[in-house]
């Protein structure tokens, strides 16, 4: 699918989600995906398709997970993979500054390659697991919000994620299943704060930990 009929694709799906989206921000989101593809036959960055549900998936999410997220400051994405939630969140909210964490080296290259031929500043690539970064302690406490996508996170992850994030920060959690235990009976300095739907077609949910101000 050419880019122009994929950034029309796209239009009409926001429209459908009722999020705003500029033609040319569309525009960089469907070259997101056609580079996502060019590299996905060559590694496996994804199993998603760019059929609807796999848009929604990929482009959709991030683009209603923006509406929770500051406008400005700086965001840190956890296991950052084929790029979404992160590279999407960033076309959309361009005055946010980015940091993505990817263990695997083919995948940190693809996110770096990524982010230079969408043209992103402020885009960093960690590759590395994000608890490699806990014992840099210029990274505490620095980020705005945090993002995780779709993994089973335990309170001991939650305890960890949360080193990152500044005081009243939030953890924004892209899941597509209910809201366990572990999320809602979250611990000081964390707070459980709310669930949003995202894709009801995908079943998918937004959850929101915020971390308490410091007294």
């Amino acid at each position: 699918m050419g880019k122009r009929n994929l950034a029309t694709r796209l239009l009409k799906r926001a429209e459908r989600a009722r999020v705003a989206l500029k033609l040319e921000a569309a525009e960089q989101l469907a070259a997101y995906v056609g580079m996502l593809q060019g590299w996905n036959s060559r590694i496996n960055l994804t199993a998603l398709a760019d059929n609807d549900s796999g848009l929604d998936r990929l482009i959709i999410e991030p683009l209603i997970v923006a509406r929770y997220l500051p406008k400005t400051g700086s965001l840190i994405d956890i296991g950052s993979g084929g790029g979404s939630p992160a590279l999407p969140l960033k076309i959309l909210l361009p005055e946010l500054s980015l940091r993505m964490v990817e263990s695997k080296t083919r995948k940190g290259a693809f996110l770096r390659d990524a982010a230079r031929q969408l043209g992103l500043r402020n885009v960093e690539v960690e590759v590395c697991r994000y608890e490699e970064l806990l014992s840099r302690p210029e990274l505490h406490e620095t980020h705005n919000a945090l993002t995780v996508r779709a993994v089973r996170l335990e309170r001991k992850a939650l305890r960890n994620l949360q080193a990152f994030v500044r005081p009243g920060g939030l953890l924004g959690l892209l899941r597509g299943d209910g809201v366990s235990d572990a999320l809602r009976d979250v611990q000081p300095p964390l707070v459980w704060e709310a669930t949003y739907p995202l894709v009801e077609s995908l079943r998918s949910q937004l959850v929101v930990v915020r971390k308490l101000e410091l007294t």
